[in-house]
């Protein structure tokens, strides 16, 4: 049996921002009903964190959890627990409409640190980025460079982002062409 490996075994550049693959990470993705006090109780119990708001982020003992959409979240855990804390909340829901899926090896994270971060992601994502609207705590989802991504503030000046392992080489790419010491404007 293969050992796994993350997209791009630990990539790294240095230019206005340091980028770096954050190596193998633990992803389920969740599906239910928000508003049913037993999906948000099965979920706290297993991860300790809270369900989080329309583009929020919430950190429990397990982890980080992600608001996606209406009616999904992205746990972000230790890579080695992902598949136990999957069959934990499948079994606290077991009989009610819910998805708890082990994505983890289908997705790549990078995590840009650095002054410029906010200024790298704004050269592709169109979203706002500005400080009064995105700050720790909060995430996108939405694309950079014409390909699907989510990305959070873990505290001012730190991004992570998590896109498709298929495109991983890619965003890796994007994102050492966007931080070109050169080439960052000051937006915000």
């Amino acid at each position: 049996m293969s050992s796994a490996v993350s997209a791009l075994q630990g990539a790294s550049h240095k230019g206005a921002v340091e980028i770096a693959e954050t190596g193998l990470r633990g992803m389920i993705t969740l599906r239910g009903d928000f508003a049913d006090a037993n999906f948000a109780k099965a979920i706290k119990s297993v991860l300790g964190a809270t369900l989080p708001g329309q583009r929020e982020v919430t950190s429990g003992k397990a982890g980080l959890l992600i608001w996606m959409s209406p009616d999904e979240l992205l746990a972000v855990v230790d890579y080695a627990a992902a598949p136990a804390l999957s069959a934990a909340i499948s079994a606290k829901l077991a009989g009610k409409h819910h998805l708890a899926q082990v994505v983890s090896d289908a997705r790549a994270v990078f995590s840009l640190k650095g002054q410029g971060a906010r200024e790298v992601l704004a050269k592709g994502a169109p979203v706002d980025l500005s400080p009064a609207e995105f700050t720790p705590g909060h995430v996108r989802r939405t694309r950079l460079g014409q390909v699907a991504v989510a990305f959070w503030m873990t505290s001012e000046g730190e991004i992570e982002i998590v896109c498709f392992r298929s495109v991983a080489a890619f965003v890796f790419e994007w994102l050492k062409t966007a931080a070109a010491k050169d080439t960052l404007p000051a937006f915000f």
